[in-house]
């Protein structure tokens, strides 16, 4: 197991890559190698998989279901649920929904997808109940910027939740003027999602950015690799890229024990300028 973990507020530990799922369950036609890909990826000690309700209307959760099926014990398992689901009874549905097609009784983590029209506090209350009833072990959120994250904390039991889910990578820099630092203070993990950008133009700028490539060059590593080592460089980041076939799944684990020098870094900086001001929160 390589050495970089981030550590959960109450002493969970986990490595800085995990296993993301978005686009998977789409087609039966990928189900076995997108399976095939997760299990290689828990053999590989990437044992954080991340999933939503959303990923293919549950498509996404019945392949991790299938690829954790008698390994439950050594998954530390993810899902999201609706904004629009995210209070009340329709929370402990959603949740129960998503427990059956992964094939478990319970979620290690249980996030709020993104912030809707229901009061946050309904939320609180709705996921405490889960963990009450031992459905969730621990709940987030997801896609929630500084200010809400500083309204989540200031209601009763806010404190509780366990990480930020963003969007970050090279070239979507803005969480760290605020959120960033703002949940290092907690000690609250942020997951990156999307850590080597979206497919199209700008995952392809990224990956042929002359700065990275001779990085991966000097490193004798891939462009992909310089990217998740860049995601994960500071304490207290989880990267989610996709767990998309065995190959990449490798990839992504053998960049847990890349290092960036600081002339890399640099360069990196060059290229892709940290933000100086406060920016929206980059969502896909």
């Amino acid at each position: 197991m390589a050495s970089k973990q981030v550590i959960f507020p109450d002493g969970q530990a986990l490595p800085a890559i995990g296993q993301g799922t978005w686009y998977m369950g789409e087609r039966s036609s990928d189900t076995a190698a997108e399976t095939r890909a997760l299990q290689y990826g828990l053999d590989l000690g990437l044992s954080l998989i991340d999933t939503a309700e959303m990923y293919a209307d549950g498509g996404a959760e019945s392949v991790v279901g299938r690829a954790i099926r008698g390994r439950r014990d050594e998954v530390f398992l993810v899902s999201k649920v609706y904004p629009q689901n995210a209070g009340g009874q329709k929370t402990l549905t959603a949740c129960e929904n998503s427990l059956r097609r992964l094939q478990t009784d319970y979620l290690d983590l249980y996030l709020l997808h993104w912030r809707g029209g229901i009061p946050l506090s309904d939320t609180i209350t709705a996921m405490e109940k889960l963990r009450q009833a031992g459905k969730i072990k621990r709940w987030g959120v997801s896609n929630l910027d500084v200010a809400d994250m500083g309204e989540l904390w200031s209601l009763p039991g806010g404190d509780a939740c366990m990480t930020d889910q963003v969007l970050y990578h090279l070239a979507s820099r803005g969480i760290e003027y605020d959120l960033l630092p703002w949940c290092q203070e907690r000690r609250v993990p942020v997951m990156a999602y999307c850590p080597l950008a979206q497919a199209g133009k700008l995952r392809n700028g990224l990956m042929d950015n002359p700065a990275v490539q001779h990085i991966a060059g000097e490193l004798g590593v891939t462009a992909a690799q310089v990217l998740l080592a860049w995601a994960i460089r500071r304490p207290g980041v989880i990267a989610i890229p996709k767990a998309g076939s065995e190959a990449h799944v490798k990839e992504n684990a053998q960049a847990l024990d890349i290092e960036l020098g600081q002339a890399q870094l640099d360069a990196l900086d060059h290229a892709f300028p940290a933000p100086q001001r406060k920016t929206h929160l980059d969502i896909v």
